[in-house]
């Protein structure tokens, strides 16, 4: 199992300005990262990967993704938008910590964010 891509705080601000109900965020989020998790190879072979840690590894990819992959879901729009800032604001969270905050908007202007949750090595089965 993969580790969430998204910090709990991270969902309770984006719920806060999200269109949909506070409740129903983090299933999205489940959701996306069951799909994204899946495709986790793909991501690192065809995306930007912006920076990667032990649990998260997040990508730029083309404007529109997050149309594409909520409609593959059958989310609304306001499920895919609610989805695409939770992403974002994880990814402006790292660039904080990181001190690419103001590298991250900019990217931002013209890409989307894809935080995918990998599993850290505590969590790996042992051999």
């Amino acid at each position: 199992m993969s580790a969430d891509p998204i910090d709990g705080q991270v969902l309770l601000l984006t719920a806060a300005k999200a269109s949909v109900p506070p409740t129903r965020l983090p299933e999205l989020v489940d959701d996306a990262q069951t799909h994204l998790a899946n495709r986790l190879e793909r991501y690192r072979h065809e995306f930007e990967r912006l920076y990667a840690d032990e649990f998260i590894e997040a990508f730029l990819v083309e404007w529109g993704h997050w149309a594409d992959l909520g409609a593959e879901l059958g989310m609304s729009e306001r499920e895919i938008a609610a989805v695409r800032r939770a992403h974002e604001e994880q990814v402006l969270r790292a660039g904080r910590r990181m001190d690419r905050e103001g590298e991250f908007e900019t990217a931002f202007e013209i890409r989307e964010a894809v935080c995918i949750g990998v599993k850290s090595e505590c969590e790996s089965d042992p051999e």
